[in-house]
């Protein structure tokens, strides 16, 4: 079953219930095959989401490579139109503490809802097919961004991918808009940096042949 064939019933659940869920469960840990089980239809948002808004938290150096290969898997999946999310068994069958996946949600959950209250069905030309496709496409070059080892390079693609994935989830066209802009200062920051970078480099050069090193 597609995103875009949820029955009323599914639609009605946020994702910050879902999470919530999630959060509240009696078992200690759960699989990440658990984890996108859960999202049912919706898997390829939630996931999106998920495993982008860690990378906004205070985490140990490293962490968006961690975060960001399940999104280079299932990014490009979805931009090629699949309909389902599909791990390979070592990823699914990493396991998330409860104790993390709670703290993540009480960190995250009070503004998601806020969020949530605000998002609509709308502006639905923008989803189904080519929709999903390009929100797909361009995750993936955000997910590719994500994993460099660029110092706080992680933050603005990071960003994006969550907006666009919950964008998936509530059907918003206008979140989606919002997710597009944020891909796109993304990018143009990255560009302006490696310009930066570049010119620092030929300085750096310059300065050395001038001494004769």
């Amino acid at each position: 079953m597609s995103q875009a064939e949820l029955c009323p019933d599914e639609e009605s659940v946020t994702l910050s219930a879902l999470l919530a869920q999630l959060a509240q469960r009696p078992e200690a840990d759960l699989s990440i095959d658990d984890l996108v089980g859960h999202f049912g239809a919706r898997a390829f948002g939630a996931t999106l989401f998920v495993f982008a808004i860690p990378n906004l938290l205070p985490l140990p150096p490293g962490s968006s490579t961690v975060f960001g290969m399940p999104l280079l898997l299932l990014a490009p999946q979805l931009a090629c139109g699949q309909s389902a999310a599909w791990l390979p068994g070592s990823i699914r069958r990493r396991i998330i503490t409860r104790s993390a996946l709670a703290n993540v949600y009480q960190r995250i959950g009070p503004w998601l809802t806020k969020v949530e209250r605000l998002t609509t069905r709308r502006l639905a030309f923008l989803f189904g097919g080519p929709g999903d496709m390009l929100i797909g496409l361009i995750c993936t070059a955000l997910a590719a961004v994500l994993i460099l080892p660029i110092p706080l390079g992680n933050l603005l693609p990071a960003t994006a991918i969550a907006i666009l994935g919950l964008s998936l989830v509530h059907r918003d066209g206008a979140l989606a808009v919002v997710g597009y802009l944020t891909a796109a200062i993304s990018f143009g920051v990255l560009v302006l940096s490696g310009q930066v970078v570049m010119a620092a480099v030929n300085r750096l050069l310059i300065w050395l042949g001038v001494l004769g090193i």
